[in-house]
């Protein structure tokens, strides 16, 4: 029988009160306890964090009962002290809009209220730093037992504001202001749990809490967050069977499925992969492979961003992209550096580590994010290429699949039709090998498509059911020439015994009037 889903549900207790399925991570959170005290840990959005604190939350709480069964019921059998209940404040960032001036301020002030009230502690009109060190001082005296500190997502109000570098800049104050205070009443803190994206300097999380520990690239946690293949077999057995029958599948194709589109993710070098849990939810709710992790929004920052620094798009996937530890764990969000941010935020994740150059590899973790990544870039290089043109990557699937060769040289035609309105500055090889690359591994969704970029090896092979597409691009020379290349290099060789019809196509393009100059086909 399919598990109940506890999709968008962040709150531990509603989930085990109501009888949702609960992935067990309870042993990290034992873990955490029983060996440090002050921790951040950065993972991309929707990846579990919210419900991670509020499970921490109920814990501090003393909510015995909600842990039944639990991983740390019995990790905490003989141990006295476990389930005493600690006073702990929980700060959510998440949920509010930080565009105004002063709304970083109302969202702690309306937490601080609350707990002033619970606590008697009165305002005085001091600063929301000095207030919540009168609580604290407060909470420990009236229960015995010092704060637990829990701050889920803290760097919203820093991301969603990070094109108006006034008000960042004016959070960052606030924040720094506010952190400061943890530093100094360290003796009324018995733990603390950080969550958030990047890392923003500045702000005194980093530099006033000194011993705050970053488990975010540890081997330990790595799967703290997200759904191991282990999780997924022992706790979605039911929503799989359902799935698979859904779909017209064996349950080990529906595996093999799931795990290509929705796992992937390493936050350690050669470590086991997780799951992206909101999708992995998702594709169980609606009993269909879908894209669902770029519903609740696209990279808008980041594609302008790369745009701007004329990033060779053709990195994402021949696995060129690398980055030290230093800019994966210590890199602070206030450099704006792509790849970093592009890692962080779960467009890219770690494929490959290098120990002797102790360099990391990044890509892109599956499917899902691949082709939902690429076709958020495509309106960025190709503005007309919508279904009203007839520019669209299904139109041109069509047009592969049928062999309507007119037709495909027409696509291509018009994707770069706009290129002398619409990019300017661009240089036009920049923009024409970007194009190229999207177009044809977005069309690698629907039929065999291979892109190459080494001498000596075919620009481009697709491949249909009926058809072999051979194409050689060239710059400011001839399509006659590029044919050329296609017999002298012998490229049709290995398809010499098939049977399905074979194209070798040469395309030309012309730098200096930014268009698709010449088109030959030869079969």
């Amino acid at each position: 029988m399919a598990g109940k889903l506890p999709i968008g549900l962040q709150d531990f207790v509603g989930l085990r009160k109501d009888g949702y399925i609960y992935v067990d991570k309870t042993g990290y959170i034992y873990q955490l306890i029983h060996e440090g005290k002050q921790y951040f840990l950065s993972r991309p959005r929707r990846f579990g964090k919210s419900l991670l604190l509020s499970t921490m939350k109920a814990y501090w709480g003393g909510k015995k009962e909600l842990f039944a069964g639990l991983k740390i019921e019995k990790l905490e059998n003989g141990n006295p002290d476990a389930w005493e209940p600690y006073p702990v404040f929980y700060f959510d960032f998440n949920g509010v809009n930080y565009h105004e001036k002063g709304s970083l301020e109302r969202a702690i002030d309306f937490r601080l209220q609350e707990w002033e009230e619970e606590y008697s502690s009165e305002n005085n009109e001091n600063t929301i730093a000095e207030r919540f060190q009168k609580i604290m001082k407060k909470a420990y005296a009236q229960t015995g037992h010092r704060c637990v500190i829990l701050v889920d997502e803290y760097d919203k109000p820093l991301l969603d504001v990070i094109e108006k570098k006034e008000l960042q800049e004016h959070h960052k104050e606030v924040f720094k202001g506010f952190f400061s205070t943890l530093k100094s009443f360290d003796e009324y803190i018995r733990f603390v749990f950080i969550t958030g994206v990047s890392k923003f300097h500045k702000v005194s999380i980093f530099s006033d809490l000194n011993q705050l520990n970053d488990i975010s690239l540890d081997k330990k946690y790595a799967g703290i967050c997200g759904i191991t293949e282990t999780e997924l077999e022992e706790n979605f057995h039911g929503n799989i069977a359902s799935l698979a029958d859904e779909q017209g599948m064996e349950q080990t194709e529906c595996l093999a499925q799931l795990k290509q589109m929705y796992d992937g993710y390493h936050f350690y070098p050669v470590s086991e992969g997780v799951y992206n849990p909101y999708s992995l939810l998702k594709a169980f709710f609606s009993e269909d492979f879908g894209s669902y992790w770029f519903e609740t929004g696209t990279p808008t920052f980041l594609i302008k961003k790369l745009r701007e620094d004329r990033f060779d798009v053709r990195k994402f996937t021949d696995h060129t992209i690398y980055a030290s530890e230093a800019a994966l764990k210590d890199y602070t969000g206030d450099t704006l550096d792509s790849i970093p941010l592009l890692y962080q935020t779960g467009y890219l994740t770690i494929a490959d580590y290098d120990r002797h150059r102790k360099r990391y590899t990044l890509a892109f973790p599956n499917e899902e994010v691949k082709y939902g990544f690429l076709e958020s870039l495509v309106p960025s290089y190709v503005p007309n290429a919508t279904a009203g043109h007839g520019l669209d990557i299904f139109t041109l699937d069509e047009y592969i699949e049928n062999g309507r060769l007119d037709d495909i040289r027409d696509v291509l035609t018009g994707l770069f039709a706009g290129i002398t309105y619409t990019l300017e500055t661009d240089p036009f090889e920049h923009y024409f090998q970007a194009v190229i690359y999207l177009v044809f591994t977005l069309l690698g969704r629907f039929v065999l498509c291979e892109m190459h970029t080494y001498t000596g090896r075919i620009d481009c092979t697709v491949e249909t059911e009926h058809f072999i597409y051979l194409f050689e691009f060239k710059c400011d020379e001839t399509a006659e020439k590029a044919l050329e290349q296609i017999e002298e290099k012998d490229y049709a060789r290995p398809f010499v015994a098939d049977s399905r019809k074979l194209y070798k196509i040469g395309v030309s393009f012309d730098t200096e009037k930014r268009k698709l100059a010449d088109w030959k086909v030869a079969e």
